[in-house]
């Protein structure tokens, strides 16, 4: 109804008006909300409602996936950031509409899925506007996850492919670039307080016209980082990466015409809609659930819940996140729901149905559930910099529900897995380097987490990172020809940090890091599992361990090893217990660091974690328990005292009988142990989190959720959640210290 009575004509000029003079072009929540593919085109329901050539089609497939391949080894060779060197990129093709059909068979997979949103951000509002436009021999980037992605270090370029005047499909290639400007080096500030400390913040905007780089726009960009010469050569490498993968697209569209291309290029999704659904239809009925915390907002100790519940009900599944922690108004480690879909995503296409092509098409038999103003649906004006915190829980968390979805089934797609370590362990760098160039990235540690233990065997060790099964670890070498940093040791499996169980996790490795020949030099961390166990276990295994950040300041360790060359043990428990460097201050932290300068030889330790065990110790075998001891990564002593072996400590002979003998004396011991299930929640379960706990989520009832307000805990309606805004840490820190001094005066009778 027209309530202004005016005419169609004026209504018509009202309405250009409006469109034209738009106050902002923000993110839009109907492009950000939606996960599923598009409704066919007319073209493409022409197309597949005819008979369809299923040769042609996979044969169409093939070319692409290995254009695609082709492409994303360009940016492996030719990238200079340090992700790009270890497979932290890949390259993607889509629909015309902006669906993900296909990405490259390496690299991270998430980036692809997350670059849908800004496609179909372009789609909806660039296409038709006068002053942008898209046209042939276009390219737009993008780096902001608000309007898609994961965290704003990963750039993308995106090209729309014409063909006969019209847009047939999109290309993308994205890399973690790291350094973007923000108000810590590196790219991942913790310490960024509002999204305005977050350096770069692109919308998809044209930054290619006729195939070349706008070098305004570059030079822009180029100012706003640290390293601009990082900034120019991978904008380089991503445009050179899409040329490539659109010749081969047009070769192609030549050979086997527009029709072949669109119609591999969707009916490649809506196969794996079909086949998700009847996946889920495999499934029984009923509902799975899970929790995961993280224990740290990067700026203090606090436990934030992850809240899981996982319905399938016919061929559709639910996702209900409700009862999750609130946002944090001025922490870093807030995420978007559509990055958190994006990361599901890639946990399920990695640990769950790994035979799937890897397309986002794969969600759109799924609804989700969030409460508003969660941490994992955050607000568009939350600081996202550090959304990896809860992402990476998100990665393994659906591996718990899934378990037992799939454990009764006669055939299963993969093996079952308990969570992998799920946490970013690596050092954050910025400084002046050894060619007095100024730096910021990350190392590729980053790689290195240990894997869940499987239904049928032990974890991999340090075998990936949790948001790409096909990347590698950089090489220290080269690192160190381009940075002051100086890695002490090789990559040491850490002994006895291991989820135990009947099939044990894999073990992650050690870090010691220093550096030299820098005036200018500092280090950061971006970590949870300090304090509270960042990979669950499965089936009565236990949980990985938790992992400090060690430091041994005031000493350089250059001038030490000159005078004791074999004086520092490369074991970071044996540094921290035995403390052979005199005089040192050796310190635990929580592996949540905002960035401090550091002297030249001072060491940072931490470790890769392991990941969750798989079963019943007691059902471990006891030649895998003596093989484990044999490679050194695990002691004796846990052996006995956890999978209850008995052996001879010097021949390693194991005495089976004895073994039978204490595991069957554990069991009883278990029983004894044990209490009835309303016993135990009487004694165990409280109405509500402990006073001191900072806890963040629901307690028991998901429609009631709690909360730190300034100091002060909150409880709210999970319908009506409140952001959260923490107190500054140097300012509980000052106002403690000004409560001791007090508290000596008047000791003292001052």
């Amino acid at each position: 109804m027209n309530d202004l009575n005016i005419s169609a004509d004026q209504q018509a000029m009202l309405d250009r008006f409006l469109t034209q003079n738009k106050l902002f072009f923000a993110p839009d929540p109907a492009i950000m909300e939606n996960h599923r593919i598009e409704a066919r085109s007319p073209l493409e329901e022409q197309l597949l409602s005819q008979s369809v050539d299923r040769h042609k089609i996979n044969e169409v497939r093939g070319l692409v996936v290995a254009a695609l391949d082709e492409s994303n080894t360009m940016i492996e060779q030719m990238g200079a950031a340090p992700g790009a060197k270890w497979g932290d990129m890949t390259t993607a093709i889509f629909t015309a509409s902006g669906d993900l059909s296909m990405i490259a068979p390496h690299g991270v997979g998430g980036f692809a899925a997350a670059v849908f949103y800004p496609i179909k951000f372009i789609l909806k509002y660039w296409v038709d506007e006068p002053t942008v436009g898209v046209k042939e021999g276009d390219g737009f980037i993008h780096n902001d996850a608000r309007y898609g992605g994961i965290h704003n270090t990963d750039q993308s370029m995106m090209m729309p492919v014409f063909w006969k005047g019209k847009i047939v499909c999109w290309l993308s290639a994205t890399i973690h670039e790291g350094e973007n400007g923000s108000c810590e080096p590196g790219g991942m500030p913790a310490a960024a307080e509002s999204k305005f400390d977050e350096g770069l913040k692109m919308p998809p905007f044209r930054v290619v016209e006729n195939f070349e780089l706008k070098r305004d726009i570059v030079t822009f960009l180029q100012n706003s980082v640290r390293d601009p010469k990082l900034q120019l050569e991978d904008m380089k490498v991503r445009l050179h990466s899409v040329l490539r993968l659109r010749e081969r697209v047009l070769k192609v569209l030549e050979e086997h015409g527009e029709e072949a291309l669109i119609s591999t290029l969707r009916l490649h999704i809506e196969d794996v809609v079909e086949e998700v659904h009847r996946r889920i239809r495999e499934l029984p009925d009923g509902t799975t659930r899970t929790v995961s915390f993280a224990d740290s907002t990067l700026r203090e100790n606090a436990l934030l819940k992850l809240n899981m519940a996982i319905t399938v009900k016919g061929d559709r599944m639910t996702v209900d996140m409700r009862g999750s922690s609130p946002e944090l108004l001025n922490r870093s480690i807030n995420a978007c729901q559509a990055s958190f879909k994006t990361m599901l995503f890639t946990g399920f296409m990695q640990n769950i149905w790994p035979d799937l092509p890897f397309t986002m098409a794969v969600f759109t038999p799924f609804d989700f559930i969030f409460d508003e103003k969660s941490l994992i649906n955050g607000s568009f004006d939350t600081p996202q910099a550090m959304s990896l915190i809860p992402l990476f829980k998100t990665m393994t968390i659906a591996c718990i529900p899934m378990a037992k979805f799939n454990y009764m089934l006669p055939v299963r797609y993969t093996a079952m897995v308990a969570p992998q370590y799920d946490q970013p362990a690596t050092l954050i760098y910025g400084g002046l380097t050894q060619h007095t160039e100024y730096v910021g990235n990350f190392c590729a540690d980053i790689n290195g987490m240990g894997q869940g233990g499987r239904s049928h065997r032990d974890g991999e060790h340090s075998v990936s990172p949790p948001f790409a099964a096909h990347c590698d670890l950089g090489e220290i070498e080269l690192m160190e020809e381009d940075l002051p940093i100086v890695r002490l040791g090789a990559f040491t499996l850490a002994k006895d940090r291991v989820g135990f169980g009947k099939q044990r996790s894999g073990l992650g490795y050690e870090q010691i890091h220093t550096y030299r020949n820098s005036g200018l030099w500092g280090f950061m961390t971006g970590c949870s599992g300090s304090l509270f166990s960042s990979a669950q276990p499965l089936f009565g295994g236990y949980a990985s361990p938790t992992y400090p950040l060690c430091k041994v300041k005031g000493t350089n360790v250059f001038e030490f090893l000159k005078e004791q060359p074999d004086g520092l043990p490369l074991d970071i428990v044996e540094i921290m217990n035995t403390q052979p460097i005199p005089g040192a201050q050796y310190s635990t932290h929580d592996m949540g660091m905002t960035f401090e300068l550091a002297a030249p030889g001072e060491l940072y330790m931490m470790c890769q974690g392991a990941g969750g065990g798989y079963g019943d110790v007691l059902q471990r075998d006891p030649d895998l328990v003596i093989e484990d001891i044999e490679n050194d990564l695990i002691s004796h002593a846990t052996a006995r005292d956890i999978y209850r072996i008995v052996f001879d400590s010097d021949t390693l002979v194991i005495d089976r009988e004895g073994t039978e003998r204490l595991r069957a004396d554990e069991r009883k011991a278990r029983i004894a142990r044990g209490k009835p299930y309303d016993a135990f929640v009487a004694e165990w379960q409280t109405e509500e989190p402990p006073a001191h706990l900072p806890f963040f989520g629901c307690w028991d009832d998901t429609s009631q959720v709690y909360g730190v307000m300034m100091g002060q805990r909150m409880k709210m309606d999970g319908d009506k959640l409140a952001s959260m805004f923490m107190l500054n840490p140097k300012d509980v820190q000052i106002a403690a210290l000004q409560a001791e001094v007090a508290s000596l005066r008047a000791a003292a009778g001052g």
